[in-house]
């Protein structure tokens, strides 16, 4: 029998390795996952490349890698060679291996095991800080760009007179620098103090002298780097105290030198600068005096004076100089921090004027006039009115409104002279969830586009409350004439769509049939090359892109297909407003992007979240309303770019707002050829241009404390506003800026604006009007009108004015009347506007219910001056505010009164039927189940046929003098 144990009989088995072929499995599936790692890291590499080539900023592509490439691989070396150098000097330092205590037998076991691998183990420990500190390095690609492409801002420190660009550009990068520094020197001297220990020049128990003198002299060096890297970050703390944020009980947020810091820290800093120097000499001098008694002495001093010069003087100073009269110590940097945060955030030509709050005009019907002049008022609120648009313009399940429509200016047809009008804007985007059937074909291949633009009338409705069309139906007609209306790129197209190829896409349907397209754009990426679709079919983890038979010859993928993902994506450097706007111009759907240069590095000025200062009650309901943010924390901020992306396109461009902005230049140098001169917007395009919201809303944040210019005045606080709460929103954010065209008291006629209310600091009352002229074409366009109400009397703001129309008892009857059943009221938007001294407020009032999934506007409220009104129309409440004197609200109107008595039959009939009119409307509205609006709109035409008839009979009557009067 055959020795199965290995003996001469039979072959040796050895236990546990695995056969050949076992082994050529593992290698072979180790191939494939080390080639499917490599692959899926190039799929995402060759898609950014083909994406950013598409687009045709390819540059931007390029200069990103390649800075990144660059910033790792010099300071990945770096660090490589520091810490590989200095492990290399100590055990080349290693003292000979003589008698050797309990401790060198116990790391001689160490000292064996790692003999044979010596050189590998270094490798790979200088390859692991190397990644490390170059994939570190590599974030900080912008830095870098802006550090060596930097501008001058021509502007002056008040404290160290350098230039602003030193703050903004330079300091950022010099205190990466000093950062790597301290890494590398820290790192250097742990990994050399270890090898040391392992090979004996460093000893813990052993007797004798602590440290070999190699070990104390090389030590030392790397001591003496570590505190001469302190000397330098004490002589940069210098000037970062220009850029400092504290917490300045006075005033709250603040950024720059206070007193203490220009009288205490100031020179602690110089002070404890020149200390480390001399430690950092010290350090090194040990080279040759071969003892650390010096350096300890001197590293222990500097540590003493930071805590007694850097901690507790300043201490000092502030508890026995300043605080005993702190408001005329703190003055002179309050006026620098004032006047540097005005020009930072460009509201230090902001015109503040006394306003009265009551009108001193008794002729009614003058003001009445007036009020038509003072706004073009907006009765349609774009952030309520969507799903009317929905319900009446959606024409298809696959077609969608955005939640929060947009209002722009277009010339009317019908207008007189062709005056531009309020209008409020939407496009029909793509709905994926309203297709009949989802599958991948029909998502990515047939429903790929939205189609046509849907406009109304701002300061109009019809008879039913419903939006007064000037752009409709499907394809959409009307004031807009004609233009490329299919929608491949919006603010709800967020997935891929595969375009041009074999399977063609639904435009829509109608009683022909289905009307389809191919796209013939031209952007997106094309799929013909079987590398491309293997590439992202990977990236989009979708195995159909690579082998599905509906992409052939010319399809193309489209994808970052919003508009602010496009402008972000191609100007990494940009912030971007949080509300993308659509407008017509030149037959093509451009979607228009306010995009913002920020800084946080003004000296003096003071620093802003931009998300919390945007925020507000629309982005708190509408995520996509937030601003995108390169830099949260910034103190400086220039709406320096106004990009276009084409919605039919994608084509991105960029171009030059402001022309002085320093940072821009920056950046224009770092990416030359991406943004376009000003001159390159057409007139078309300016015509659409406005001022940007959350540039607005950060001016607006900054003006609730630095509409004051004088430092005593901003040291008590009195005279501190709020941005208040929206009272139409229970969600307790701030009330958001509205757009509408309107007249200041020092404009002579209506221009389109931003505006907004301030109240004072923890009460309800009004304290300040604000508006920014937003006509990009005007001479006037970014100039801030600040109407400021007095403290001796009390103005109504906002809070209080809801409030009243929410307790005034016959409005508020009439609002449980048109609440019957399951029907609810929606408050637009509560609209402020100058009139004759005084402030008269606007407010639509819309009712969703009833049967009815989409809001009507029902009624308008309007109040001025103690005079309220609700009534069915803007004009009817004019009317009726500027018509009487009473304080109290009429009873609320319900369309008509019940007609009078007549002696002629013809009369006597047609006001038969009025009644009948009449009562049918009343019982309409008095239905169980809510108000019937469509037999209430019926009756009232009935009723208003029948009061006609009645006139013309009695005119009729009284030419042939047979008639009698009723």
């Amino acid at each position: 029998m055959p020795d199965r144990g290995g003996g001469p009989t039979g072959p040796r088995i050895r236990a546990g390795r695995p056969t050949r072929g076992v082994r050529t499995l593992l290698m072979t599936l180790g191939v494939l996952a080390v080639l499917g790692m490599a692959f899926t890291m190039f799929a995402g590499f060759w898609t950014d490349w083909l994406w950013y080539r598409s687009v045709h900023y390819s540059s931007v592509f390029t200069t990103t890698l390649w800075t990144k490439i660059g910033l790792f691989f010099v300071f990945g070396l770096l660090m490589a060679v520091a810490v590989g150098l200095n492990i290399w000097i100590a055990h080349r330092l290693r003292p000979p291996l003589s008698a050797m205590s309990m401790e060198q037998q116990s790391l001689d076991r160490y000292r064996m095991g790692i003999a044979p691998y010596k050189k590998w183990l270094l490798l790979a420990v200088t390859a692991l800080v190397g990644l490390i500190a170059g994939a570190s390095a590599a974030g900080q690609w912008r830095l870098w760009l802006m550090w060596v492409n930097s501008v001058p801002f021509h502007q002056k420190d008040p404290q160290f007179h350098l230039d602003v660009s030193f703050y903004a550009f330079d300091l950022p990068w010099y205190r990466f620098l000093l950062g790597f520094g301290f890494a590398a020197a820290i790192l250097s001297l742990i990994a050399a103090a270890l090898t040391h220990y392992l090979y004996g020049g460093l000893r813990l128990t052993s007797p004798g002298a602590r440290a070999t003198a190699a070990a104390t002299g090389h030590l030392s060096v790397l001591l003496g780097i570590f505190v001469a890297l302190k000397a330098v970050a004490y002589w940069l703390d210098r000037y970062g105290l220009a850029v400092k944020s504290s917490d300045f009980k006075a005033t709250g947020n603040w950024t720059g030198l206070r007193y203490v810091d220009a009288n205490a820290y100031l020179p602690a800093k110089t002070i404890l600068f020149c200390i480390a120097v001399i430690c950092a000499l010290l350090f090194f001098a040990t080279l040759w005096r071969r003892t650390w008694q010096l350096p300890v002495i001197g590293f222990g001093l500097m540590v003493l004076s930071a805590i007694l010069i850097g901690g507790l003087y300043p201490a000092i100073v502030q508890k026995f100089q300043v605080q005993p009269n702190e408001q005329a110590k703190e003055a002179p940097y309050v006026q620098k921090n004032l006047k540097a945060t005005r020009e930072a955030y460009g509201i230090d030509d902001a015109k503040v004027t006394e306003y009265s709050g009551q009108s001193s005009t008794k002729d009614t019907t003058k003001l009445r006039d007036d009020a038509n002049d003072a706004a073009s008022i907006r009765i349609m609120d774009p952030n309520i009115v969507s799903p009317t648009f929905q319900q009446l313009q959606q024409m298809k399940n696959y077609y969608a409104f955005p939640t929060n429509l947009d209002v722009d200016r277009y010339s009317a047809k019908d207008g007189k002279n062709g005056k531009d009008q309020d209008t409020v804007i939407g496009l029909r985007e793509l709905n994926l969830d309203g297709i009949p059937k989802n599958n991948w074909i029909n998502d990515h291949f047939r429903y790929t586009h939205g189609y046509g633009v849907v406009a109304a009338k701002g300061t109009a409705a019809d008879d039913q409350g419903q939006p007064v069309f000037t752009e409709s139906d499907m394809p959409s007609t009307g004031d807009l004439g004609t233009y490329e209306q299919r929608i491949y790129y919006g603010e709800k197209t967020t997935t891929y769509s595969i375009v041009g190829g074999p399977q063609q896409e639904i435009d829509y349907t109608d009683n022909n049939g289905e009307k389809t397209t191919s796209y013939q754009g031209g952007s997106g990426v094309n799929l013909d090359n079987p590398i491309n679709r293997a590439a992202y079919a990977v990236a989009f983890n979708e195995p159909q892109i690579l082998y599905s038979g509906a992409i052939g010859k010319g399809s193309r993928i489209l994808y970052n297909r919003t508009p602010k993902e496009r402008v972000e994506a191609v100007a990494p450097w940009l912030t971007i407003d949080g509300d993308a706007y659509p407008a017509v111009v030149k037959g093509r759907i451009q979607w228009i992007v306010d995009a913002y240069t920020t800084s946080n590095g003004y000296p003096y000025s003071s620093r802003t979240t931009l998300g919390d200062t945007t925020a507000d009650s629309l982005t708190a309901a509408n995520n996509n309303r937030a601003v995108v943010a390169q830099q949260n924390q910034v103190n400086y901020i220039r709406n320096s770019v106004k990009a276009t992306v084409d919605a039919y396109t994608g084509e991105v461009k960029l171009y030059q707002w402001d022309t002085q902005d320093p940072v821009l230049k920056t950046w224009m140098k770092a990416f030359p050829g991406t943004v376009q001169p000003r001159s390159a917007i057409s007139g078309d395009l300016m015509a659409h241009l406005r001022y940007p919201q959350d540039l607005f809303k950060v001016q607006r944040e900054l003006l609730t404390r630095y509409h004051v210019t004088d430092a005593q005045t901003f040291l008590t606080g009195s005279e501190v506003w709020q941005v208040p709460d929206d009272p139409t929103n229970k969600s307790g954010s701030a009330v958001p800026p509205y757009y509408l065209s309107m007249k200041m008291p020092d404009q002579t006629q209506q221009a389109f604006s931003l505006s907004t209310t301030f109240t004072p600091n923890g009460r309800d009352s009004l304290s300040a009007f604000m508006t920014v002229d937003s006509e990009a074409g005007s001479g006037d366009y970014g100039k801030i009108r600040i109407l400021k109400l007095p403290t001796s009397t009390t103005v109504d703001g906002p809070k209080q004015v809801q409030s009243q129309f929410n307790s005034e008892q016959d409005i508020a009857a009439a609002i449980r009347l048109l609440k019957g059943g399951d029907s609810d009221i929606e408050y637009g938007n509560l609209l402020t506007v100058p009139l004759d001294g005084g402030l008269i407020y606007v407010e639509p009032v819309y009712v969703r219910g009833g049967g009815l999934k989409y809001p009507l506007l029902r009624k308008v409220l309007v109040t001025y001056e103690g005079r309220t009104a609700f009534e069915n129309t803007l004009d009817a409440a004019l009317d009726k505010v500027f018509g009487t004197t009473a304080s109290t609200t009429p009873p609320p109107d319900t369309g008509t009164t019940k007609p009078p008595a007549s002696a002629n039959p013809t009369v006597q009939q047609a006001l038969s039927d009025a009644q009948k009119a009449f009562d049918a409307g009343q019982q309409a509205l008095q239905n169980p189940n809510g108000p019937d609006w469509t037999e209430y709109d019926k009756a009232q035409k009935d009723l208003k046929a029948a009061l006609k008839r009645a006139a013309d009979a009695e005119a009729k009557a009284g030419k042939s003098g047979t008639g009698s009067k009723s």
